[in-house]
């Protein structure tokens, strides 16, 4: 059983975007959580190559995807300091998001608690819930 369904007032389906998927229209409200991979450069002054996340962005890119998007959350490793969440701050600018919030690895269950609030929060401030 999990947090949302415990819970029983939020209904999520979670998609998984990969490099095998084909992009397509959004037509509801969605969330990406998206993790912080980089191969190269240090991502704050000597450049970010992104890997892993492509898949995303194309289709966050695709349409009018971008406007059904109501928030991020990232995930990351504190050890790398400013390249924590950093796909994820990209991503908000890029595609005029907030990031709403944020874990680190693999997460906690307090983290769970925290991003279902925030998602919860997001779709309340947006007129969904």
């Amino acid at each position: 059983m999990t947090y949302a369904t415990e819970r029983d007032d939020l209904t999520f389906e979670a998609v998984e975007i990969s490099d095998a998927s084909f992009d397509q229209d959004e037509t509801a409200p969605f969330f990406a959580f998206v993790p912080t991979y980089l191969d190269g450069g240090n991502g704050i002054d000597n450049g970010v190559k992104e890997i892993m996340t492509n898949a995303l962005a194309d289709q966050i890119s695709y349409g009018d995807n971008r406007q059904h998007l109501l928030g991020i959350v990232g995930s990351g490793n504190k050890n790398f300091n400013a390249q924590y969440i950093l796909t994820a701050r990209r991503y908000a600018v890029a595609f005029q998001a907030p990031v709403i919030a944020s874990y680190e690895l693999r997460g906690t269950p307090r983290d769970i608690e925290t991003v279902y609030a925030a998602i919860s929060q997001r779709l309340l401030e947006a007129g969904y819930q």
